[in-house]
């Protein structure tokens, strides 16, 4: 593995993914707290015609505009529909579905969008799923200036973001704003969707964004540790699906995309967390039979 790490694509992979996960861990936890995974797969689909146009228009140089423009408008766009119906429980039903409304709608926009070129699908497998081995240096600088904006927007509105995920009633009587936090952690959600797409890809960075945060919460229940665990658990993915991916495809016939197999990775330590909370609870429960017999 230090072999295939010291090769310089590889390293700037892995640099990539280092980024994502510190900032995807800081703004996974609110949106694991907030519940909002099915919101951050709809950013993630709408930023894809921002994409598609901002290369038609510019080439490989304007997927960063096209993608930052299509971010915005999707996270004030999807703040809009949060704030629809005058019940929580139909708010959250009139949300969800105006969501899946636009992300299919957009989503498909980007997929006629993106036929009208004559490399269609060479350009179409870019997009969905990433070139993480042929990221630049230049390409790093963005992701991890962008990533620190994403990062400072959660951090500034933390106590708000807290506030409002625990208790949502005290927070409107205090005389907090709901369309301006939920908008800051869209907007920040957003940002790293932009920040990711590139390197994994649209159908990727969703993965990144929700897993890492899932499996910390198996692992602990301290609050101040959930984003260095998350951190952690998507560089250790991370480091296996890119090993495992160079690997395969060195050794064997199949071309195993990287993007793929970081998510497979990801999903995979779930599992193992997963069965390990189901054993622990089983144990405990066992003890404490064990005691009162």
């Amino acid at each position: 593995m230090a072999s295939v790490f010291g090769l310089p694509f590889m390293q700037r992979a892995l640099i990539a993914i280092a980024l994502l996960a510190v900032a995807a861990a800081i703004v996974g936890v609110f949106i694991n707290f907030r519940e909002l995974e099915f919101v951050s797969d709809g950013l993630v689909h709408a930023v894809f015609p921002g994409l598609v146009v901002g290369s038609l228009i510019g080439g490989p140089a304007g997927l960063l505009p096209g993608a930052v423009a299509a971010a915005v408008l999707a996270a004030l766009l999807f703040t809009l529909l949060g704030r629809s119906g005058s019940s929580p429980a139909r708010s959250v039903g009139a949300r969800d579905a105006g969501i899946a409304v636009v992300l299919t709608g957009l989503f498909s926009l980007g997929i006629v969008l993106v036929s009208r070129s004559e490399s269609y699908v060479s350009q179409l497998q870019e997009l969905l799923f990433g070139r993480i081995l042929t990221v630049t240096s230049a390409q790093l600088w963005q992701i991890a200036v962008v990533a620190c904006f994403a990062i400072a927007i959660v951090l500034v509105t933390r106590r708000a973001q807290l506030f409002r995920a625990f208790d949502p009633a005290g927070f409107e009587a205090a005389g907090f704003s709901g369309f301006r936090t939920d908008l800051a952690l869209n907007v920040s959600v957003a940002l790293l969707v932009v920040a990711g797409v590139q390197a994994l890809g649209v159908l990727m960075v969703v993965a990144i964004l929700v897993v890492p945060v899932a499996v910390a919460r198996l692992l602990t229940s301290r609050l101040a540790l959930l984003a260095p665990v998350a951190a952690l658990v998507t560089l250790a993915a991370g480091a296996a699906g890119l090993w495992g991916s160079f690997e395969w495809s060195l050794r064997g016939s199949v071309s195993a995309s990287p993007g793929a197999m970081i998510v497979l990775s990801l999903v995979a330590l779930y599992g193992v967390a997963a069965a390990g909370a189901v054993l622990l609870r089983r144990s405990g429960r066992g003890e404490r039979t064990g005691a009162r017999a």
